[in-house]
């Protein structure tokens, strides 16, 4: 049986939100913008979302755990960077 964990960490209104994940097996085919990013897209559509929800475009970028589309075994490690950052300080 596997064991994931996954650990967050930043605020919605910081700089970026990053993200460990732990567990997944090396070899399996990861493709952001096929696995990931609907996803993250299903979060503009979410109940009682405002105005500014819909025209913000989140990105996943995977930092380590994945090569050439493939996992490693190792913990995957991701950001999401607020591009809106700057207008909440």
């Amino acid at each position: 049986m596997i064991c994931l964990h996954f650990h967050t960490a930043g605020e919605s209104h910081g700089k970026a939100l990053t993200a460990l994940l732990e567990g997944i097996p090396a070899g399996l085919g990861l493709d952001v913008a096929r696995d990931v990013d609907p996803e993250l897209a299903r979060r503009q559509r979410g109940y009682g979302r405002g105005r500014r929800m819909q025209i913000e475009k989140d990105h996943v970028e995977l930092l380590s755990g994945v090569r050439l589309g493939e996992t490693l075994g190792s913990p995957i490690s991701m950001v999401i960077r607020n591009r809106d950052w700057e207008n909440w300080t």
